[in-house]
């Protein structure tokens, strides 16, 4: 629950530290007085976007700071997925602003990201508007109702897989019928590349083999003639390289008993002896082997045209990207001899997964049902004591094509008298029923879901006489579940049953305009209802219905 909130230089507010209570509070204080200005603040605190103006004229930063207290909520898995320090007495949420329009997030004094905020938010505060009493004409927001007091995570969660499953395997479906149409208009040019690329026999690295020989065909006389030059060099009968370094090292060896010294040079002057005559036998052998071939060369040459052509043509670098094509082209062609198999086969995953996602949202609309009957009871009930006794009320749920959130299509009717026809709230309940409505499911849901902190902004517009005060008395209950609850009202009847009464007020000075808010005294109370209940001329009847209704002897 919300422990304590600091605002600094926000608005028309100075400098404001308040503490807060569980149960129900309720916040009073007349048009213009700052309320909303509160509501702002620990908007800010939920991610709101930040805007420089917001910030109290001629300050350069403002700052709103919440502690809450979250030891009976469990919240420990959120802190450590995004590895944020938990203290469960003591979660300090701080928003800052500068002039220059930036703003900064932090949790438990570490730097947030403002989406994180407004996650963590999510789990803390609901705070529910005027506006919000719009929601109840959206069928999501109906729909969101029955699931959350149906309690069907789990069943949700089951369904929404097996539709991702299920949506999955007709766009595959949807993708594969696109590409066999898309095969049978280039048919037959598909099966004439696929021809011209198979008759063309392409062998990896034949283009790399080809330029090897075409380049040494074009230079065979060349090269045969150095080789021969070579050889000559070294095997020439007289003064041939490798007889004149046999003859050395003969001379070395006949030395090598009188001048053992030698021994090592001559061991290795007969080793290049070896060497010298293993290359020029090979240079020997390798002027057989070139001949100039001009039939070859022009098969080469052909070969490599073939190749370039059918590059160019298909935008390859090389055969081997040529070969990764005709395995597609073949692939495109397998894919329509076989499109009917193919088609069949994906048809049946679809049919078998659509069926698994209606068994899975048939459960799920069961178990809405069931919920919608108990939530048609507890709502008439509700509003019976808030003046709404002749109510109807009824969840009409309706079969819908398959969609992301089950089949269900939910709509709420109502007729506030047993003589009108029901209709969908939205056309026949006036704002005032709306807003019973309204606190009447919150009040159910609140019972269903732990959420710490509820706060309630003029939520009884068009509501007085008894229907407030019961108003104030389901607030009041619902604020005793550990849970708390906070009303900003301008009606006593809810003010009264309040068990923290606070109050936000203007004042003019020489620094201009500020708002502040205060936790008021008994006796303050008594004189703040009472002003609600006569205006600004309190008089004695005023102020003794103020004490009848804070129960006050």
């Amino acid at each position: 629950m919300l422990k304590q909130l600091y605002i600094k230089n926000f608005t028309l507010i100075d400098e404001l530290n308040i503490q807060f209570h569980q149960g129900f509070s309720v916040i009073t204080g007349e048009t213009g007085a700052g309320k909303s200005i509160i509501l702002g603040a620990i908007a800010l605190l939920l991610g709101q976007r930040a805007d420089s103006k917001s910030i109290k004229q001629g300050c350069h930063k403002c700052v709103v700071e919440a502690h809450f207290d979250l030891s009976r909520y469990d919240m420990r898995e959120f802190f450590l997925q995004n590895d944020i320090d938990y203290d469960d007495t003591d979660c300090i949420i701080r928003r800052e602003i500068n002039s220059n329009g930036k703003s900064r997030g932090f949790i438990n004094d570490q730097p947030a990201a403002i989406g994180l905020m407004r996650e963590l938010g999510e789990h803390l505060i609901d705070i529910h508007s005027q506006h919000q009493n719009l929601l109840l004409n959206k069928e999501d927001f109906q729909l969101n109702i029955v699931d959350i007091l149906a309690k069907d995570d789990d069943i949700r969660q089951a369904y929404r897989q097996s539709y991702e499953a299920y949506k999955a395997a007709v766009a595959q479906l949807e993708a594969l019928k696109e590409e066999i149409q898309k095969n049978l208009q280039n048919e037959d040019f598909l099966r004439f590349q696929t021809k011209e690329l198979e008759e063309a026999n392409l062998v990896a690295g034949e283009q790399e083999e080809l330029e090897t020989l075409t380049q040494m065909l074009n230079h065979a006389e060349e090269i045969k003639s150095s080789l021969y030059n070579t050889s000559n060099i070294l095997i020439q009968d007289d003064g041939g390289l490798v007889n004149s370094l046999k003859e050395a090292c003969a001379n070395l060896h006949n030395i090598e008993e009188v001048f053992p010294e030698i021994k090592e040079q001559s061991q290795r002057l007969e080793a290049c002896f070896i060497e010298l005559k293993d290359i020029s036998h090979d240079v020997d052998r390798q002027v057989d082997k070139i001949d100039f071939d001009p039939k070859q060369l022009d098969d080469a040459n052909l070969r490599l045209d073939t190749i370039y052509t059918l590059e160019k043509k298909y935008h390859a670098a090389t055969t081997e990207e040529l070969i990764e094509i005709l395995a597609e082209l073949k692939k495109r062609i397998e894919l329509f001899d076989h499109s009917d198999e193919n088609l069949k086969r994906q048809q049946e995953i679809v049919e078998k997964l659509e069926a698994t996602c209606r068994q899975q949202a048939a459960k799920l609309s069961r178990q809405r049902s069931v919920a919608a009957k108990k939530i048609e009871t507890e709502l008439l009930k509700r509003l019976v004591p808030l003046g709404i006794a002749k109510a109807r009320f009824s969840i009409l749920l309706q079969e819908k094509p398959l969609s992301h959130d089950g089949q269900d299509k939910i709509s709420f009717l109502f007729s506030a008298n047993s003589t009108t026809d029901m209709q969908p709230i939205s056309q026949v309940a006036s704002g005032g029923e709306i807003a019973r409505v309204m606190l009447s499911l919150k009040a159910m849901i609140s019972g269903a879901v732990k959420l710490p902190t509820i706060i309630f902004d003029e939520i009884d517009t068009g509501v007085s006489g008894r229907a407030a005060e019961m108003m104030g008395q389901i607030m009041y209950e619902m604020g005793l579940s550990n849970r708390q609850v906070i009303s900003i009202t301008h009606l006593p009847q809810i003010a009264a049953r309040g068990t923290t009464h606070y109050k936000v007020s203007k004042e003019e000075t020489d620094m201009g305009t500020i708002s502040n808010m205060k936790i008021l005294t008994t006796e303050e109370r008594v004189a703040e209802i009472a002003q609600m209940l006569s205006g600004s001329n309190i008089t004695e009847a005023a102020i003794s219905n103020a004490k009848d209704l804070l129960n006050i002897k």
